[in-house]
């Protein structure tokens, strides 16, 4: 089964927590803190594997997490790492974020592995907190917070040249003939429910790649029939190549065809219609009619806008080899590095922006409550410990710090006064 998309949930490992404890030892019946720190969570990576040409995998797995870091233990005993989670995936997978559609990254190029998602960092063991007034600190810090995404993949195929047009032109028979690649061929519509790769081989000159994008219809660039699905795989090519029906054998006017074509590109991907194409007349064995010369009429066409236009039988070989040659030489002018797409979902920037966010401060009249929320304030309350002296007192300075208390004087807050955060209510006394 050939499967170019998917949609997956990827989770980070989450920091472990550090340790609370305290040395108990004969004859030591006073010692200091010993707390070990947590472990670091793991990291989702992925990477690219030479051996996969499908996306096929994901459809039996949507859900990918790396391990959890262990929490710290005594005796100043560090808690193990969480083992990374490594995502294999083929050559050219594009990775978007589900919700934007944006892309994160292109796993093509020298662009062959990636850290999507950093593990939580291990929380500090009680024995960091230890300080010439507080010999015995009661707390610790918790380990950093999972991160997770949910993901679109979506497979581009990466070759040098895309065979478009429409059902039953001929070009699986063309693929089969000039490279190693072994479509399926029958004389119906859609024989090609997926796009093939194959590698053409050149006496005296450089190989390349060549892919059988599946026969277009009309509105295929709207979704019509197979379109989407399939047109995505030529917009990494460097060069187009319409394989037309010369022979009209289906009664299709192969001048037609070409524009029509063009037009689903272009709708598509406008930078699709800019890229350099070359028209092969195919089924020239079976044009009978010695009056008849459809080839004469596409060369008129199109060769005065700059796309030359070679007749060939896929069937027989005749003019394959020139046309082989022609695409070669156009190759070789052109940009050799593999299009890659650039990042538009900035990952760093969105899994910080809720740490500096704003907060609210509100009264909440039907419940006679001040509310105060926020992800700075969530994030805080993350890694402080309010059962212990000191925790309590960082939250209080946090709080006057961060402009909140005269916030809530503002509110008209007096004494006695409900304040509540994130499910913790508190009393309010000045």
């Amino acid at each position: 089964m050939f499967a170019d998309r998917a949609r997956i949930f990827v989770r980070s490992g989450k920091g472990g927590d550090g340790h609370v404890s305290f040395r108990r030892e004969k004859y030591v019946p006073a010692g200091g803190p010993d707390g070990g720190d947590g472990g670091r969570g793991g990291d989702v990576i992925f990477e690219v594997d030479e051996g996969l040409n499908t996306l096929v995998d994901f459809r039996n797995t949507r859900k990918y997490r790396a391990e959890d870091g262990e929490p710290g233990g005594k005796r100043n005993c560090r808690g193990r790492d969480g083992e990374d989670m490594v995502i294999r995936v083929p050559q050219g997978t594009v990775i978007r974020e589900a919700k934007s559609g944006q892309i994160i990254t292109d796993m093509s190029g020298d662009n062959r592995r990636i850290v999507l998602l950093s593990g939580g960092r291990g929380g500090n063991g009680n024995q960091h907190y230890a300080t010439s007034t507080m010999q015995a600190p009661k707390y610790a810090q918790p380990g950093q917070p999972a991160r997770e995404l949910e993901l679109l993949l979506e497979l581009k195929l990466i070759a040098d040249v895309g065979l478009v047009g429409f059902p039953n032109v001929g070009k699986s028979t063309f693929l089969s003939r000039v490279t190693n690649a072994r479509p399926k061929i029958a004389n119906y519509h859609f024989t090609t429910v997926s796009p093939n790769l194959g590698v053409v081989d050149l006496e005296g000159a450089k190989g390349f790649v060549i892919a059988d994008i599946p026969g277009l219809i009309e509105g295929a660039s709207e979704g019509v029939g197979l379109g989407h699905e399939f047109l995505r795989h030529i917009e990494r090519t460097k060069l187009i190549v319409h394989i037309v029906d010369a022979a009209g054998t289906e009664g299709r006017d192969p001048v037609a065809d070409i524009y029509a074509i063009n037009k689903e590109l272009e709708a598509y991907n406008p930078e699709l219609a800019k890229r350099p194409q070359i028209i092969a007349a195919n089924k020239i064995d079976a044009i009978f009619d010695p009056l008849s010369d459809p080839v004469r009429a596409v060369r008129e066409e199109f060769e005065p806008q700059g796309i030359p236009v070679y007749p060939i039988s896929a069937v027989s070989g005749q003019g394959v080899k020139e046309l082989l040659y022609r695409i070669q030489e156009t190759l070789e002018g052109m940009n050799q590095e593999v299009t890659v797409f650039q990042r538009e979902y900035d990952l760093q920037s969105h899994q910080e922006e809720g740490a500096e966010a704003p907060y609210t401060v509100e009264y909440n009249a039907r419940e006679n409550v001040y509310v105060v929320e926020g992800p700075r304030i969530e994030k805080m309350l993350g890694y402080t410990n309010l059962d212990s002296e000191k925790g309590f007192t960082f939250f209080q300075n946090f709080l006057k710090d961060t402009g909140i208390l005269q916030e809530l004087e503002a509110l008209g807050i007096q004494d006695g006064d409900t304040v509540r955060i994130y499910g913790l209510q508190f009393d309010y006394y000045k």
